[in-house]
C-alpha cells in the first residue's frame, strides 16, 4: 500500500462524510491539534491511534492504550493490518484508509433525465393536479354545487404538494438534489392516470357488459399507485432500478392478494362489487341488448341458486 493516502470518515450506512489526504507515515490519529487527521468526536482519545508501515509492507493500525479503543466488525482490536476496504470505529467515528492505488469502480450511467427538473416538469405537475381535480368536481357535481370547484383543487395541490415535498427531502437526504419538480410531474401524471384508468374501466365496463372491469378495478389502482413510488424511488435512487422494479412489482402483487382475500373474506366473492354499480347514458352501449325472455331465465335461474343457498344455511 503505497501513499499517499486518503482517510475516509464514513456514515452508518457506509456512505463517505469526508476525506482528508496525508503523505507520509506514520498517521496519528485523535482529538487532540497535534495529530494528523482530526478525529471529531468526544468519545476519541487526544491522542487515540497510529498507522505505521507493518513487517509486511500493509498498514498496521495500533491502538494508543485508549479507553474506548479501537472496534472492528463488532469486536475491540489492539493492532489491525489495513485493507483497502477495512472500517474500524473509534468512539462513535468509522473509519478507513485508502491508498492512491485504490480501484474505484467504473462510473455510473446516467439516467437522472436533467431536463425534467426545475419549473416546467414542477408547473405541469400542479396544472395536472388542478385539471383532475375540477375533472372530478364536475363529474360529482349531481346539484350544482359551486364549492367543490374550489375544494377539490385545493385538496388535490397541497396533498400532492405534501407528498412532493416528502420525496423531495428523500432525494436531498439520499440523492444530494431536491428534485422537487420531477416528484411534482410525477403526482401530477399518476393522479390524472389514476382518475382516467377508473374512467375509462367505467366505461368499457358498461359499453361491453365487461363487468371484471369494475368488479376488479382496485388492482389498477395498486398497479398505477406502485408505478408512481417506482418512479419516486428511481428519481431518488436512478442507479438501483432493476432492484425497486422488481420491488415495486412484488409489493403490489402482495396488495393484490390482501385485497382479494379481503374481498372474500367480506362477500364470499373476490370481486370489489358484488354486481357491476356503472349506470351511463345507454348511447355508450356497444354489446347487443339481451332479450326479455333470455334476461328473464337468468333471473329464474339466479332465484332457484339463492334459494337452494338460503335452505342449505337455513338447514
Amino acid at each position: 500500500m503505497s501513499g499517499p493516502w486518503t482517510i475516509e470518515t464514513l456514515a452508518r450506512n457506509g456512505e463517505v462524510l469526508h476525506r482528508h489526504r496525508v503523505t507520509t507515515l506514520p498517521i496519528r490519529l485523535g482529538r487532540a491539534y497535534d495529530n494528523d487527521f482530526i478525529v471529531d468526536d468526544e468519545y476519541a482519545a487526544a491522542h487515540h491511534a497510529l498507522v505505521e508501515l507493518g513487517a509486511d509492507g500493509a498498514l498496521l493500525l495500533r491502538d494508543l492504550d485508549t479507553r474506548n479503543g479501537i472496534n472492528h466488525k463488532g469486536r475491540r482490536v489492539k493492532e489491525l493490518t489495513l485493507g483497502g476496504d477495512t472500517v474500524v470505529r473509534m468512539g462513535h467515528t468509522s473509519l478507513r484508509i485508502r491508498p492512491a492505488a485504490h480501484p474505484v469502480p467504473p462510473e455510473l450511467v446516467d439516467r437522472t433525465m436533467h431536463g425534467w427538473e426545475g419549473m416546467l416538469p414542477g408547473g405541469a405537475g400542479i396544472v395536472l393536479c388542478l385539471l383532475t381535480a375540477l375533472f372530478v368536481a364536475w363529474l360529482l357535481d349531481a346539484g350544482g354545487d359551486p364549492e367543490r370547484y374550489g375544494v377539490y383543487p385545493a385538496v388535490a395541490v397541497g396533498a400532492g404538494l405534501a407528498w412532493s415535498g416528502m420525496w423531495a427531502f428523500s432525494n436531498r437526504l439520499f440523492g444530494r438534489r431536491a428534485r422537487l419538480g420531477r416528484h411534482l410531474f410525477i403526482v401530477g401524471f399518476g393522479l390524472a392516470a389514476l382518475v382516467g384508468v377508473r374512467l375509462l374501466a367505467s366505461v368499457v365496463a358498461y359499453a361491453w357488459s365487461f363487468e371484471w372491469l369494475t368488479g376488479y378495478g382496485s388492482h389498477a389502482v395498486v398497479v398505477t399507485v406502485s408505478m408512481m413510488i417506482y418512479f419516486h424511488l428511481a428519481t431518488v435512487t436512478p442507479q438501483f432500478r432493476r432492484r425497486l422494479r422488481l420491488s415495486c412489482a412484488g409489493i403490489a402483487v402482495l396488495v393484490s392478494l390482501l385485497i382479494l382475500a379481503g374481498n372474500m373474506q367480506r362477500n364470499g366473492r373476490t370481486a370489489d362489487e358484488l354486481y357491476m354499480p356503472v349506470l351511463l347514458p345507454p348511447e355508450l352501449r356497444a354489446s347487443p341488448a339481451v332479450p326479455v325472455a333470455e334476461y328473464m331465465g337468468s333471473v329464474g335461474a339466479m332465484k332457484r341458486e339463492i334459494d337452494a343457498e338460503r335452505r342449505g344455511n337455513a338447514e
